[in-house]
């Protein structure tokens, strides 16, 4: 270990592990980086407890830990946590928490009485298991990196969403926001795409995970509408968006978002002819189903995240990524 421009420590050696979440995620990166996945066992025992082991050694090396914590999230969340305490108590030299996907995140603050801040204790949890710092992608509220006393850096799929949507040269495109708390990240898009911007007013009630679109602020008539997204999950949000571009005469719709969690429902809701394309990105597996009317298209961020994951490891910049 020495200190590189800045005075920043850099790490000779770079290691990169994965649990069971994702292992073509995790090996896409290291092909980026063209290096090897490192061994690790990650098993449950008949009892349903975790057990890990690392198979080579990790002192004093730089370690990356991959995994999104997708379906079934409780687990994968003590995977993760047990394979950074099982690193920690290895001697690693630093520990990088690589999660593509945040769980959790929409429960970042008490919008009701008498809940829990979840995103929050979660963010303890890793810290407490030994993380030295995080890497994650598009965090469902912002205010979450604030939840840390590690560094955290936050990769956004926006420009390569933008990028994918203007290789199809609509002819008239708007991107929609399903709700206001979105519109920044559709502005994002919008403003890479030239278009304009339209927001979905909606309303959602109690924890059903249903909401209902009212109205459209903004003109989509005649338009290829783009709907982004954070995440979908039942798709219930999507779909009422959808129904509402149609009462407004939008031309074509298609749908952006970064995190699929594409639950049973949502297979059902969004797979119509009526959307053009279905367009996500890789940090979460497709589990439940696929879509056979609706057209798809995965964007890999693999590239992405090797790209930062090197940064990190040699003391560049993450931000640098996105200018």
């Amino acid at each position: 270990m020495s200190r590189g421009s800045g005075g920043a420590f850099v790490y000779r050696e770079m290691a990169v592990f994965t649990g069971n979440a994702h292992r073509a995620f995790a090996e896409a990166v290291c092909r980026h980086l063209e290096m090897p996945l490192g061994e690790c066992e990650v098993f449950e025992f008949t009892n349903e407890n975790i057990f890990v082991r690392f198979l080579q050694n990790i002192r004093e090396r730089d370690v990356f830990l991959i995994q999104p914590i997708g379906s079934p999230v409780n687990t994968r969340l003590m995977e993760l946590l047990i394979m950074i305490d099982a690193a920690k108590r290895a001697s690693a030299g630093r520990i990088t928490a690589v999660i593509p996907y945040f769980a959790y995140g929409r429960s970042d603050k008490k919008d009701q009485p008498h809940v829990p801040i979840s995103a929050r204790l979660i963010a303890n949890f890793i810290e407490v298991a030994g993380a030295d710092r995080l890497l994650t992608m598009d965090l469902h509220a912002g205010q979450i990196q604030g939840f840390f006393n590690i560094p955290v850096d936050e990769l956004h799929a926006q420009p390569l969403l933008a990028e994918y949507f203007r290789s199809l040269n609509l002819a008239n495109p708007v991107v929609v926001a399903t709700d206001v708390g979105g519109a920044k990240n559709a502005r994002n898009v919008a403003e890479r795409l030239g278009a304009d911007l339209a927001i979905v007013d909606k309303r959602r009630s109690g924890n059903d995970e249903q909401a209902e679109a009212l109205t459209l602020i903004g003109d989509a008539e005649d338009a290829d509408a783009i709907i982004i997204d954070d995440e979908i999950l039942t798709g219930g949000t999507v779909a009422s968006a959808l129904e509402l571009l149609r009462r407004h005469r939008a031309r074509s719709v298609y749908v952006g978002c970064v995190h699929q969690l594409f639950a049973g429902a949502a297979f059902e809701r969004l797979d119509t002819p009526e959307i053009s394309e279905i367009v996500f990105t890789d940090t979460l597996p497709i589990a439940d189903g696929a879509f056979a009317r609706a057209p798809t298209k995965i964007l890999s961020i693999a590239p992405l995240f090797g790209d930062a994951m090197h940064r990190i490891h040699t003391g560049g910049s993450v931000s640098d990524l996105f200018r």
